[in-house]
């Protein structure tokens, strides 16, 4: 697996989860809406901490920054 995000995606990825945990845990969002949110939100953070996106690939997205040679 090649990583496919760069560290800008990534922080942005792994706030929207942790903006999605506050407002599900506090009671905000419920029902199947809070549940779907925060298992996106789990996604978001998996592949954050992975570095590589499943949907970025099948479309040749990389926010990875390149590399000089």
């Amino acid at each position: 697996m090649k990583k496919n995000m760069g560290s800008a995606d990534r922080i942005i990825r792994f706030v929207v989860a942790a903006i999605i945990a506050i407002l599900y845990f506090t009671g905000t969002i419920s029902g199947t809406l809070g549940i779907v949110l925060l298992v996106l939100g789990g996604v978001f953070v998996l592949t954050s901490f992975i570095s590589f996106c499943p949907l970025y690939a099948p479309f040749g997205i990389s926010t990875c920054p390149t590399k000089k040679e």
